[in-house]
């Protein structure tokens, strides 16, 4: 296989399937897969066999879901600008709902059922205002945000898609962000949605379905430690609260946590260079395979699992026309050189998926290890 490629363990993603599937269980809530993370076909077909649903944030996302066996009752379509044709897509595939993020999205979504001689579910994105405590690039909940509706103008956009005769009301739909980790985050937002809930009943409206989104982090740090993220904590935060909620659907929207630990970027070193004050690596890989620590200055551990030799202290980086081509400085590596295999760590969510060819470049491929489908 020439490098650089994604590997996927296949079976810690069964294990982490399931993991969440026994914790949902628990408590009757919905899960649906963010395809955002990973859109590899084989990666779909697989988490779709689980009885996934699908949280969509493009019109190609939902021809994929569907493609790869996930039932339309169980996608939802978000995002912040749904063209015509995306939403229309949607439509006739018979999806679950819409999360809509602006009044103009839901006149035009009516019209759209309307042509099409159809009622169609939508969920209204609010945003909490709450903190996710994490990356400035990766939060979404609060008011500076360019997602959802702001609280204080959330009661005349329900008054406004209510008086809308093609578009079913049905819930709300929350997320606040990426990479969470620090649980009581969570709790925040349970206060903050709980409460809104109780103002809306006191005004005689109530909803059938309340959709969480997603956020749980994974360990990037040890991931042979924390191969599978805390879904029993997390999912526990949530039944504290909600269990008093009667006649209500939880849903959920994990995308990180279900994929990220499974997959590794392999690749081979090019060259190591002497600098004056420092030794780079440089690695057939580039941040047109895996742009999150260019992107995000996201740290992902970086393993030499050829060389048996003392570890030394390198830059690694890629070959790109860029100085933002780099995944790790002052990594401590088995003493490294030309030819070697290096693994970069947990970098099955957001990696393949955003690869690009700048520099004219070929896209990764991928293998898949331990596949039982």
């Amino acid at each position: 296989m020439n490098t650089p490629y994604y590997k996927y363990d296949m079976e810690l993603l069964e294990r982490t399937l399931q993991a969440i599937k026994d914790e949902t269980a628990k408590y009757g809530f919905t899960e649906h897969y963010a395809i955002k993370a990973n859109a590899n076909p084989t990666i779909l077909k697989k988490i779709a066999s689980y009885g996934f649903g699908a949280d969509c944030v493009s019109g190609g996302e939902v021809l994929a879901a569907v493609k790869a066996g996930f039932n339309p009752d169980k996608i939802v379509f978000a995002g912040v600008g749904k063209a015509d044709w995306e939403i229309e897509t949607a439509i006739d595939n018979n999806i679950f709902c819409f999360n809509v993020e602006s009044l103009p999205e839901a006149d035009v979504i009516n019209q759209i059922a309307r042509a099409k001689g159809k009622r169609v579910n939508v969920e209204i994105r609010v945003n909490p205002n709450v903190d996710a405590h994490t990356h400035a690039k990766i939060t979404t909940g609060l008011n500076e945000n360019k997602f959802g509706i702001n609280l204080p103008l959330l009661p005349s956009v329900i008054e406004h898609i209510k008086n809308l005769n093609n578009l079913n009301l049905i819930g709300l739909h929350f997320h606040i962000g990426s990479q969470i980790t620090d649980l009581t985050v969570f709790d925040n937002l349970c206060n903050t949605v709980l409460g809104l809930l109780a103002d809306l009943k006191a005004q005689g409206i109530t909803f059938t379905n309340i959709n969480f989104g997603g956020g749980l982090g994974v360990d990037y740090q040890n991931p042979d430690v924390t191969p599978i993220p805390p879904f029993k904590e997390y999912f526990a935060v949530f039944s504290n609260y909600t269990k008093g909620l009667k006649g209500v659907s939880i849903h959920f929207e994990l995308g990180r946590a279900v994929v990220a630990q499974c997959g590794t970027l392999v690749s081979k070193v090019l060259y190591v260079k002497e600098g004056e004050s420092k030794k780079f690596v440089i690695l057939d890989a580039g941040f047109t395979d895996l742009i999150r620590p260019a992107m995000y200055d996201a740290y992902h551990k970086i393993e030499n699992i050829t060389s048996k030799e003392p570890a030394k202290k390198y830059d690694v980086v890629g070959p790109i026309c860029e100085s933002s081509d780099v995944f790790g400085k002052d990594r401590m590596l088995n003493a490294t050189h030309r030819g070697d295999i290096i693994e970069i760590r947990t970098a099955g969510a957001y990696g393949e998926v955003m690869a690009s060819q700048y520099n004219l470049r070929k896209l990764p491929e991928a293998v898949f290890a331990n596949n039982t489908l």
